[in-house]
């Protein structure tokens, strides 16, 4: 796969790391920031360590992925095709469409939140949350269809740098001992709260967008089992960054007192921190809780397409160079599923509350 202007990319050394911090960026989104948060007000920081155990097992799925393409040649889909057979494809294709529809729900849902906590619109707070998960919708379109992988790596840059520097900035304002939080990275088994650690573990070690890094370390010319040193690194560093971000939120949730669920639930948690902390610490959770969501939105819409187009190509028996040119942002059938994700979940948002699913 080729990138619209992916080599020589403007970060130059940092831009090694990238795969794996988009990686991150896309995985890590409102329902593990709501996750780690509730899990943290529940059984405190003790079960840090089920962030870490997380972490390492996004590491060996994530570093599995990039391990069977550099050494095949092929897409996990591809692999799984040529090998399983006909059953495991249209199972697949099934759960794709139904995770990007509820998904695409979910994200647009919670960045409307998250933008109705810094900046409200409408009459109510529900046509907030619904005026602004459109725009951000629509924002998400209008960045990837730009086309440049360079420029994808740019906006979710800023958009890490802004999530992990705010979410670290209120986590020191309203840290424990640090003794009491060095505890928490030494197992314990709790007697109650199995549930919150699964959750918590399940939600670190991501889903299906696992998957979207076979096509970023495509868009960086990785190629080759000479690469797999170059994957491991910046795979380290990116759910490196996943595990602090995790670790931050358990400790934000052990430190106040957060109850309930859904979309809102954000806004309950910010209100708790300005209480705690001052207004500074509200803002600060907000624009990090907004540049978790919003970077997590322009993830999955830009690294799942590739997954339907790639599809397609397979479907169709096309040849590698064929499937190179589809799975690429300005295809047709990227395009096609770009626009499916979008515009399918938007009626499904004002279907009830928002909905977060925890990924």
């Amino acid at each position: 796969m080729t990138a619209n202007g992916s080599s020589g990319s403007r970060f130059g050394w940092f831009s090694q790391f990238t795969p794996g911090l988009l990686l991150a960026a896309t995985g890590v989104g409102a329902g593990d920031l709501m996750t780690g948060s509730l899990a943290g007000s529940e059984l405190g920081v003790s079960i840090l360590w089920a962030v870490i155990a997380g972490a390492l097992l996004k590491f060996v799925l994530s570093e599995g992925v990039a391990r069977w393409q550099l050494a095949t040649g092929e897409t996990i889909l591809e692999g799984w095709n040529n090998r399983l057979g006909a059953p495991i494809r249209w199972l697949f294709l099934g759960y794709l469409t139904l995770f990007s529809i509820i998904v695409g729900r979910a994200l647009a849902s919670a960045c409307g939140v998250a933008a109705t906590g810094l900046l409200p619109l409408g009459n109510s707070t529900d046509q907030s949350i619904m005026i602004w998960a459109i725009i951000h919708s629509l924002a998400g379109v209008l960045f990837v269809l730009r086309g440049n992988f360079r420029f994808f790596e740019s906006i979710m840059s800023v958009l890490i740098g802004m999530m992990f520097v705010t979410v670290i900035g209120t986590t020191i304002l309203t840290a424990p001992p640090i003794g009491k939080i060095l505890a928490g990275f030494v197992p314990t088994l709790p007697q109650t709260g199995w549930s919150w650690i699964l959750a918590l573990m399940g939600g670190i070690g991501g889903t299906v967008t696992l998957l979207s890094y076979g096509y970023w370390i495509q868009e960086k010319h990785r190629e080759g089992p000479a690469m797999l040193r170059t994957c491991r690194i910046d795979l380290a560093a990116g759910n490196g960054v996943t595990a602090l971000f995790g670790i931050c939120v358990v400790i934000l949730g052990s430190q106040i007192e957060v109850a309930g669920g859904g979309s809102k639930l954000a806004l309950q948690l910010a209100e708790r921190l300005e209480l705690a902390i001052g207004p500074s610490g509200k803002w600060l959770f907000l624009i990090g809780f907004w540049g978790a969501v919003f970077s997590s939105l322009l993830g999955v819409w830009q690294s799942i397409p590739y997954m339907f187009a790639d599809f397609y190509g397979i479907i169709k028996k096309f040849s590698r160079e064929r499937r190179d040119e589809i799975t690429q942002v300005t295809s047709k059938p990227y395009r096609i599923a770009l626009l499916f994700i979008t515009f399918v979940p938007i009626p499904l948002a004002f279907i009830g509350r928002p909905l977060f699913l925890l990924r």
